[in-house]
């Protein structure tokens, strides 16, 4: 499986629509590959708070439409990074969503994590509430965002769910980088899948963005990295790989839960 992950430059001078139009074209040059990945909230930029109320879409609102049709035009899987989704009966749900080749909707998930702790996503945004995973050419893809990767409870249940590899788009900032590395190898290592880490470049409301997207295999190894700007990083992946690592070093079979209560002094 070829897998390209866009690393976007989000910026405040570029519009919602012509960014939606200009990440259109990049996943259509993309008809080499297999899976296509984009960035977390890519078309308001993660840190826009004061856009989210009037950027917010429906699920099948515009970015739904433009990213179907990219990924039905390049023939790929797309994960297609989140939006801002407004639920007409309830809040607003960071939301990302993934399409077949053909162009169908093959899975969505609402951020469970919302970042921002009193203040931002964490309370303008609703908290998703199910583990999503969706068979790709050979691979089960178990989806998370940005924050989330900070949460290895997540990331087991997604194992235990049958997920081989993690999607994670994000708009990570730049001064907590060396976290989104480790994390994201720690990620990999411990639940033996690949992890496909798909961040924003640029700088959006202020904040500058880590870039530095990253792909690493069941092992722990780095297939590739991003460096800081906007650049698509293509990587080659073996879909048997996270079976024959699991075999070869059986670490998850020994899994000890709830067979002792905390001591408390």
């Amino acid at each position: 499986m070829r897998a390209s992950l866009i690393q976007i430059d989000v910026n405040d001078e570029e519009s919602v629509n012509s960014r939606r139009e200009r990440v259109a074209s990049l996943v259509r040059a993309q008809e080499d590959s297999d899976l296509v990945v984009l960035p977390e909230l890519w078309p308001t930029g993660a840190w826009g708070y004061e856009g989210f109320a009037g950027e917010a879409e429906p699920l099948e609102g515009p970015t739904y439409e433009v990213m179907a049709k990219a990924a039905r035009d390049a023939g790929v899987w797309l994960h297609a990074g989140s939006f801002v989704e407004r639920d007409p009966e309830g809040p607003l749900f960071n939301t990302s969503l993934v399409f077949s080749p053909d162009g169908a909707l093959a899975a969505a998930y609402r951020k469970i994590h919302r970042f921002g702790f009193d203040e931002g996503e964490a309370v303008l945004m609703g908290a998703g509430r199910e583990l999503v995973t969706v068979p790709a050419d050979g691979l089960r893809l178990g989806l998370a965002t940005c924050y989330d990767l900070r949460f290895p409870e997540l990331f087991r249940g997604l194992v235990d769910a049958g997920a081989t590899a993690f999607v994670i788009p994000a708009g990570w900032p730049a001064r907590r980088r060396e976290h989104w590395s480790l994390l994201a190898r720690a990620r990999a290592v411990e639940n033996q899948a690949y992890v496909l880490a798909c961040g924003t470049a640029g700088t959006h409301a202020g904040v500058e963005q880590a870039g530095y997207s990253v792909v690493v295999d069941p092992w722990g190894e780095v297939l590739g990295e991003a460096g800081s700007g906007e650049e698509v990083l293509v990587v080659e992946l073996d879909p048997a790989r996270p079976g024959a690592t699991r075999e070869q070093f059986p670490v998850l079979k020994d899994r000890l839960l709830g067979l002792a209560e905390p001591r408390r002094r």
